[in-house]
């Protein structure tokens, strides 16, 4: 994936629905860049309208205040054509997800678009599994790998 460099970096984290990997992402990033003491964008999405309005799944919600961070008041929304131009970097969950915002991807983007996992050295590819139908302990395993991308992310990030 190489540095990012930028002043004001803005990251968009992109799951489905927008209840169980996303919100895990952003709060991990949020947590992450606070730690850095980096001034960082940061929001997530999904690519469907499942959900819009919905706060996270609670097994997320549960995941998350575990390890000391409250995504509880986030609320679902869908992947917009002006992310594309609001957020420096677009990041998918899966391949699924990445191909699906590639679809709708508008002329002059200028967001970089890669898989989250891309930003975790050694783990480049990789999808981040959806907990959604898996069981509990799934989502600790959702929270392992956008944590491991968070700190991956704030290592480019630091000046």
């Amino acid at each position: 994936m190489g540095k990012l460099d930028m002043t004001k970096p803005a990251l968009l984290f992109v799951c489905l629905g927008n209840i169980c990997r996303s919100p895990l992402a952003e709060g991990a990033m949020r947590a992450a860049a606070e730690r850095a003491g980096l001034d960082v964008e940061i929001d997530s999405c999904g690519t469907a309208a499942y959900h819009v309005g919905a706060p996270p799944d609670p097994r997320s919600v549960e995941t998350a205040a575990a390890h000391g961070i409250d995504i509880s008041g986030l609320r679902g929304r869908q992947l917009a054509a002006e992310d594309f131009t609001r957020f420096t970097h677009i990041f998918a969950m899966d391949h699924q997800n990445l191909r699906n915002i590639e679809a709708v991807r508008p002329a002059g983007a200028s967001a970089q678009v890669s898989l989250l996992m891309d930003a975790v050295p050694g783990r480049e590819g990789a999808a981040i599994a959806d907990p959604y139908y898996d069981g509990e302990d799934q989502f600790e395993f959702t929270w392992e790998d956008v944590n491991a991308a968070a700190d991956a992310l704030v290592k480019q990030l630091k000046p």
